[in-house]
């Protein structure tokens, strides 16, 4: 007999969800955030608590505050961090190097709601988890369309956000600063307010 597969459920994180937040934005960045961490680290402090400290942060863009969790039968399964970027593009001149590229694309998508992460736990893959999150991302974004930036050898994540009806808009080379990645380019990928 057919059954049918059951749907994560999607609720707000909370300040205790940092942890898994943590671990789920790493795994979005391919490891880009543990390498900045690694160097935000006070003494005594790992990579791990340097993401596990800012996603419990009340304020800023990577927050338990801008995240929703999607969880089976209460077991975390993936995450999204999304937040409006605003009207005014952001200056470049004093980011690092590494930023640069980065905000360059979020200069191209002002208006949007930017989906910052979107990570699903490899148990929980191919069970409608992303797809899910993304739907609440077009729910939350409001007239402005969504935005986001890849990685241009993600050609996995390429194929869900262009079955979503994203399309690239815009490219920039990677600075890498000693971040190890096959990756040679972020790419901006932006959907269109329906």
């Amino acid at each position: 007999m057919y059954q049918p597969v059951e749907a994560p459920r999607l609720r707000p994180a909370r300040r205790e969800d940092a942890p898994d937040l943590a671990r789920l934005v790493d795994l979005a960045g391919e490891g880009l955030p543990s390498y900045l961490w690694a160097g935000m680290a006070e003494p005594g402090e790992s990579a791990f608590d340097v993401g596990v400290r800012r996603a419990a942060r009340d304020e800023g863009a990577f927050t338990w505050r801008n995240a929703v969790i999607a969880e089976f039968a209460g077991r975390i399964a993936g995450a999204l961090v999304a937040y409006p970027i605003g009207s005014t593009p952001a200056p470049l001149d004093d980011l690092p190097a590494m930023f640069r590229p980065l905000q360059a694309l979020e200069n191209r998508a002002l208006g949007t709601l930017y989906v910052n992460v979107l990570a699903t736990y490899e148990p929980y893959r191919r069970r409608g988890v992303a797809s899910r999150l993304l739907a609440e991302a077009e729910r939350m974004g409001g007239r402005g369309g969504l935005s986001l930036i890849v990685a241009d050898r993600n050609p996995t994540a390429r194929r869900l956000y262009e079955g979503f009806g994203f399309v690239e808009v815009a490219r920039e080379p990677m600075v890498k600063d000693g971040w190890v990645t096959g990756a040679e380019a972020w790419l901006l990928m932006v959907r269109e307010a329906g």
